[in-house]
């Protein structure tokens, strides 16, 4: 078998000498063309991403066991037997009563002996900031 021509020239017979039109360099001298590794690209950034997602959830995720937390304190709160209107920004305490109802006083714990659930503050938009829990004590419902 007999080769027209050599090697290092670029010729197509549909074509004919097409060097200068192809998109890749022909010479012998031409830089070598590389693949890039983008493997290595991809699974890095797929690490990051991906950890920056659960990042993100843990953090959605802590933010709604707080809300969860907060709604079931107000809910206490409010469920509680008072004969009192709250005043916004005073410092109240709900205690279990003698008879297992939750009751919401003025009177600190130190002040009486009854079972301290937890010291609670009103704010401007009516809703109850837990000051000071018990530690035993997490609400049910």
């Amino acid at each position: 078998m007999e080769k027209e021509k050599p090697d290092n020239v670029v010729f197509s017979d549909e074509n004919g000498y097409n060097a200068s039109l192809l998109p890749y360099a022909s010479n012998v001298g031409a830089p070598v063309i590389k693949v890039d590794d983008v493997v290595a690209w991809k699974s890095r950034g797929i690490h990051n991403v991906n950890k920056e997602f659960e990042n993100k959830f843990n953090e959605l995720k802590t933010q709604y066991q707080n809300l969860m937390q907060e709604y079931e304190w107000n809910e206490l709160v409010y469920n509680a037997k008072f004969s009192f209107e709250p005043v916004i920004g005073e410092i109240y305490h709900l205690y279990i009563g003698d008879d297992g109802i939750h009751f919401l006083s003025l009177i600190a714990p130190n002040e009486w002996n009854k079972e301290h659930v937890g010291t609670f503050k009103l704010n401007s938009d009516k809703k109850w900031v837990l000051l000071q829990p018990k530690d035993f004590f997490t609400p049910n419902f």
